[in-house]
């Protein structure tokens, strides 16, 4: 740069005048070049809210914020409660899918059934949610599965009057993380005789070899379908050649359940198994008392049409 000044001065005023001016000029376009290149790469670090960047986005942008914004009284982490509901061959009986398990972890039988309101708070399974179900008006039974429960009706009663209330009560229960099932223990020694009751298909060292079978079969090709169905199995014993079952839940009450038990288990056991001769249905005494009312009005009906 030296040198070109010292020759720039020998130049006329005239040459030396217009070589200042392009000097000038020069370093002026590569100062505004080089603020425009330190422009953009300091643009490429703008923070993602700057103004310009603002009016490029679309005004909707908010709605896509994540839902623990757009809710912040929502706990985080917690996955939201969800209630399937499933229809049962048994319309007075409703199956609800809570998308979690129903029993607690280790329990020796596959089910629990609350026959009446007593029984709901009566140990060792006590149950405040199915105290509250059964307190539902028209409600007759609460049927604990694995992962489901079942609750049956009177067959007067209107599922579109029950179902917001139950719906609210598994969701209540779910949200606030209390068990579904209390299991209590005391001394007494009726507690500790319920708290050994086991699957009744579970594996006996003492049953005999067609037992045992009838077990496997019950247990692997039939218990599935019942509680799909929103009921289960329970073996009652072999005696003669009958299989004595009793079904639970939606099986329970269900019109069809002596097809199901004609048709379906008796036929498949005693395809599989030669010493079966046939299925009986144990029965409790008030279902005994129902099916012999039942009975009777039948009975009453035929004799009034051929009347």
């Amino acid at each position: 740069m030296g040198n070109i000044i010292i020759m720039a001065s020998k130049l006329t005023p005239k040459f030396s005048t217009s070589y200042f001016q392009i000097l000038r000029n020069v370093r002026f376009l590569e100062y505004v070049t080089f603020s425009l290149v330190r422009g953009i790469h300091n643009g490429n670090r703008l923070p993602i809210w700057a103004a310009s960047y603002v009016q490029r986005r679309p005004t909707l942008q908010r709605l896509h914020q994540p839902s623990a914004l757009l809710k912040p009284s929502a706990p985080v982490g917690r996955r939201g409660i969800f209630i399937q509901t499933e229809e049962t061959p048994n319309i007075n009986a409703l199956k609800f899918l809570p998308n979690q398990p129903v029993l607690p972890p280790g329990l020796t039988t596959s089910f629990i059934e609350y026959l009446n309101p007593k029984s709901t708070l009566t140990p060792p399974y006590s149950s405040l949610l199915a105290s509250k179900l059964m307190a539902i008006p028209n409600v007759t039974s609460v049927f604990y599965g694995t992962d489901f429960i079942t609750v049956t009706k009177n067959p007067e009663a209107e599922w579109m009057h029950i179902k917001p209330e139950i719906f609210s009560l598994i969701t209540e229960t779910l949200t606030s993380g209390a068990p579904i099932v209390n299991i209590t223990t005391t001394n007494s020694e009726e507690t500790n005789n319920l708290h050994e009751e086991k699957d009744s298909l579970s594996y006996n060292e003492n049953d005999s070899e067609v037992v045992g079978m009838i077990k496997e079969l019950l247990e692997l090709r039939i218990r599935p379908a019942i509680q799909e169905d929103g009921g289960d199995i329970e073996f009652r014993g072999f005696e003669n050649g009958q299989v004595l079952l009793k079904l639970r839940g939606a099986c329970r009450t269900c019109d069809s359940s002596t097809v199901t038990l004609k048709n379906g288990i008796e036929g498949m056991l005693m395809h599989y198994i030669e010493e079966v001769k046939g299925v009986k249905q144990v029965l409790d005494e008030e279902e005994e008392v129902a099916a012999r009312e039942f009975a009777k009005f039948e009975e009453k009906l035929r004799l009034q049409k051929s009347n």
